[in-house]
């Protein structure tokens, strides 16, 4: 198993991601459905779209 580094772009996205989560998805996939998913998350609660915009973020 390969470990995964953590760069100081995924701080950056991550940061994002906790302020505004669309975009540190956007920086992320850019705009896509994973970009609108999260649109939708953060509009019926902004918890749910903070942990799928970390999700995503982590998982790449």
């Amino acid at each position: 198993m390969a470990e995964k580094t953590v760069t100081s772009g995924d701080i950056i996205r991550i940061i994002a991601a906790v302020l505004l989560p669309p975009l540190g998805v956007f920086l992320q996939v850019g705009i896509g459905i994973q970009f609108w998913i999260n649109i939708v998350l953060t509009i019926l609660g902004y918890v749910p779209g903070i942990v799928h915009a970390v999700w995503i973020i982590a998982r790449r």
